[in-house]
Order: structure tokens, then sequence, then C-alpha cells
């Protein structure tokens, strides 16, 4: 008995048992597709994490006010600062030369209102250096003036949503808006630029840091953003941030100091485990799909008797028996993985759909690893029926003994 006979027998034994055949493949599409789906979900927010951290900036260090050991928490939810950064320390930094630009940061929430126009927004206190430390666009007139940090100046740039919602079609250049109890000139509009770790862009404005400091009546920063001359000198930036902070503050090290590298890293590390423990989880179906192959099959050995032991009166040895429904579950595996594989993709699509933020796609080792999965299962779970087939006597077997 060639392979193909192997293979045209299986497919004749599909063909007159339809019914068994749509069970045992049905199993093994759900346990695959829920393996795909999983995974894929897995893989979206290992992703979406990942962007709403590089939409950041590259080559970034963060400097937090207060040190994570005084409360175990993750930056900005420290203990007390010693001291309060300040300006004055953003512009030390400029001392190392790994470091290429600072962008001090306060942030608050206030209202902002032109005419009777008016609704809460986040104000954002930077520099001029925030536009590229973040890689933010213009979409008309210009960010900040690039003046000393500790001048207060009465601009302000409006991210997209606001300036349509206080201006609708009116130009927004020039004009005077009112944040808090001050006015304000608007010099500028950012490009949308959705949300970011949280914070919509396009509902924020943006004033200089000096003036937020005056807006909000504290002298401290919310934190600082450090951007390294290249990816190879982050680390010598983390070292030197570190050493002017400790030397300003009388030799206390009372900053949190991260590198935007690390914290992808530590992301990356934690969510390609929980990829890899829901698929694992998700793969108990396909050993559910096993034990069905398995007893549906105990079963047709049972109806097939006549069958094995007209093959074993024509010469079929027990091995051409076992290697008949070995192959025969193999297939069944194979290509309900196959079809688990299309439904689950479809599902992702779905999600994606649903969800437009999650970058929806399975990573590329699941597909091939819960074929693998699905074919080794399948024949696993075929060897009991295998054998049972394969040590029938012929002449019982024809008795339908």
């Amino acid at each position: 008995m060639v392979p193909a006979d192997v293979f045209r027998f299986t497919l004749t034994t599909f063909r007159s048992n339809r019914l068994r055949l749509g069970l045992m493949l049905s199993a093994m599409v759900i346990g695959v597709a829920a393996v795909v789906i999983l995974a894929s979900l897995g893989e979206a927010a290992r992703r979406f994490v990942i962007g709403e951290f590089s939409a950041l900036g590259t080559n970034l260090v963060l400097v937090f006010p207060g040190r994570t050991e005084t409360s175990g928490g993750i930056p900005p939810l420290v203990g007390e600062a010693v001291r309060d950064l300040t300006i004055e320390d953003a512009l030390a930094l400029l001392r190392s030369p790994a470091v290429i630009r600072v962008a001090p940061i306060n942030v608050g929430t206030a209202p902002v209102a032109r005419g009777r126009l008016e609704r809460d927004a986040t104000v954002v206190g930077t520099t001029a250096d925030m536009l590229q430390v973040r890689h933010m666009k213009m979409a008309e007139g210009e960010f900040l003036p690039a003046v000393d940090p500790r001048r207060a100046e009465p601009v302000v740039v409006l991210g997209d949503t606001m300036r349509t919602e206080l201006f609708g079609t009116e130009p927004a250049l020039g004009q005077w808006v009112r944040i808090g109890d001050r006015r304000f000139r608007v010099a500028g509009v950012l490009e949308s630029a959705g949300e970011s770790l949280g914070i919509g862009l396009s509902d924020a404005v943006f004033i200089p840091v000096a003036s937020a400091q005056m807006l909000f009546d504290t002298p401290s920063l919310f934190r600082i953003m450090v951007e390294a001359k290249s990816r190879a000198m982050i680390a010598q930036a983390k070292q030197d941030v570190i050493a002017i902070i400790r030397d300003r503050h009388d030799g206390d090290e009372d900053v949190t100091v991260i590198t935007q590298d690390a914290v992808l890293q530590s992301f990356d590390r934690i969510l390609r485990a929980l990829t890899l423990t829901v698929s694992g989880i998700a793969s108990i179906s396909l050993a559910v799909a096993g034990v069905l192959i398995m007893n549906v099959m105990l079963v047709a050995v049972s109806q097939r008797k006549a069958e094995i032991g007209l093959l074993k009166a024509v010469g079929a040895s027990p091995r051409q028996i076992l290697l008949l429904f070995l192959t025969e579950a193999g297939l069944l595996a194979f290509c309900g993985g196959l079809i688990g594989v299309g439904v689950g993709e479809l599902g992702s699509q779905l999600v994606q759909w649903w969800y437009p933020v999650l970058p929806m796609g399975a990573p590329v080792w699941v597909i091939p690893a819960v074929l693998a999965v699905a074919l080794l299962s399948g024949i696993i779970f075929g060897v009991s029926p295998a054998r049972r087939a394969a040590r029938l006597d012929p002449v019982q077997a024809l008795a339908r003994r």
C-alpha cells in the first residue's frame, strides 16, 4: 500500500462519514481559532504599549522628583521628594556632553476660554525644545518661543481639537484666550496627534513653563524630559543626569531617572510572557479537541469492523491498518488547524474593526506552532483507536464481532 493509496482511502472515508468529519473538524477549528485570537490580542497589547512609548520621542531619559524606593510605586507615583525639581535643574542637565535637548514640564488642568466659549483643558507648561523632543508637528503658526525658560511669556499653542472648539472656522493665530485668570496670545496650532499615554494632545494647550508655574502657583516641575544625542549615549546621559542632580541637591539622589529603552524592554518582556501564557491556556482546547477525535474514532472502529476485516483479509498488515487510522487522525487535525487559523485571523480582524486602536496580528511563530500542536494532538490521540483497529482479528471483524 503506497502513500497515494493511503491518502485516497482516507479521503473516501471522509466523504462517506461527513457528520463524523464535521464533529472532529469543528472541535479542532474552535481550539486553533481560540489560540490565534488570544495570541493576537496579546501581541496587539504589546504593540500598543510600545507604540505609545515610542510616540514620546526617541533616545529619551525621564527625570521624576522623588525616588521609587521611598514608596515602591511607579513614577510619577513616587514618595515625597526631598527637593523639588526646578527650571535651574533642567538647564544644568545641558552640561552633559551626552544631552542634546531638555524639556522641563509642568502639567495641570485649567479652564480655557474665548469670549463665552469655555472648557477645561490639560495645560502643559514647557519650552520650545518640547516640539523636537516629542516629535510633534505644527498645523499652523509656531511653537513656543525659544527664550529663557525662566521668563514667562503670554503665548499659547492650541491642540487641534481645542482650536476647533474655541474658534471654529475663524482664524486663531494672533487671537487672545484666557487660561485661568491670565490672558495668552495664540502663537500656533498643533497637528492632530491623537493620544499619548492617556493624554489627548489635541485637547491640550501648551504655554511656557514659567507661565505655567505662575498659573498653578508652584515653583516645582512635574518632570524633565531629556533627549540623548544618540541611542548609544542614553546610558551616559542617565549617569550624567543622576550626577548633576545629586551635585545640585547637596549629595542627595532624590530623583527617579528612567530610560525609554528600559521601560520598553520591561513592557515587552511582560507582554510577551502574557501572550505565551494565554496562548498556552488556549492550547488546552487543542487537547480537548484531540480527546474528541479519539472518542469519535473509537466509535468509528466499532462501526467499521467489516471494513477493517476486509482489508486484513486481502493482505493488509496491522502496521498498515495503524498507518491508515493515524493518517486519518493527522489529516483531520491538520485540516482543522488550517481552517482554524483562517477563522482566528477573521476573528482578529473583527476585533480590530471594533477596536481600531489595537494593532491586531498574531506573532509570526503562532501559526506554525499552533498547526504543529494541532497535528501532534491529532496523532497522539489517534494512536489508541489505530492500535485497537490494528489488533482486530480479521475473521471476527468480518463477522462484526
